[in-house]
């Protein structure tokens, strides 16, 4: 389903009777309104970073919900759509924090290649409605994943952004990994507490300490 290790990870919840039914409440969405990401991309955050790869997890809500946007990248936007203002701020703390020019394109597909898991909580959304399908049953299969993250033997980074986030921080017992929270970087609040919490130099200098391979966060 995923094509590397999550499909062993997962494959009690992937075989269950529960989650078949589960993911055909999803088709059936797909089928009958007009829903995001492409159906092909649900799992793309999965299917880019491994869970053997997994450095740092980078938690987002739900996906963007105007045409052509997500991708199964929490954050990301594919390349050629106009930058999310969200994304400009998380641009801008990025170069403040580490000096990285800010980029034209929102498609964060080098960070999860290079062991970022851009989760998102909920991985669909129907066309315009944000937070549509909060309530379809989403977060039990992505809170599972955390608590995986949370076992995993290798230190790990959660970076948390926003009260959404930061409310999954019960899932996250582990003393071994890293929690780096702050508000959303979203224009309403990034001047909350946001800009100036530098997540990536932190992140970078945790991974060094721990004898791990630190992020490129260039795009």
């Amino acid at each position: 389903m995923i094509g590397n290790d999550w499909d062993t990870i997962l494959k009690s919840v992937f075989e269950s009777e529960g989650f078949n039914k589960f993911m055909n409440v999803v088709k059936s969405k797909y089928e009958n309104t007009i829903c995001f990401p492409k159906y092909e991309d649900i799992f793309n955050a999965l299917k880019l970073t491994p869970y053997k790869d997994v450095k740092v997890v980078i938690l987002g809500q739900d996906p963007y919900h105007g045409v052509g946007e997500a991708h199964g990248l929490s954050f990301s936007v594919q390349k050629g759509v106009k930058l999310p203002p969200s994304l400009q701020n998380i641009y801008k703390e990025l170069y403040d924090d580490l000096g990285i020019m800010i980029t034209d394109t929102g498609d964060l597909t080098p960070w999860a290649k290079e062991g970022v898991l851009l989760l998102n909580s909920v991985l669909t959304v129907e066309k315009d409605k944000p937070a549509s399908h909060k309530d379809l049953g989403w977060e039990i299969l992505t809170d599972y994943i955390i608590k995986l993250l949370n076992i995993k033997k290798d230190p790990v980074v959660f970076i948390l952004w926003g009260n959404f986030a930061r409310n999954k921080k019960m899932f996250i017992t582990n003393p071994k990994h890293l929690i780096i929270e702050s508000s959303h970087p979203s224009p309403f609040s990034a001047r909350n507490g946001f800009f100036g919490s530098k997540p990536f130099s932190k992140t970078n200098a945790f991974l060094k300490a721990n004898g791990m391979k630190p992020i490129n966060f260039k795009l």
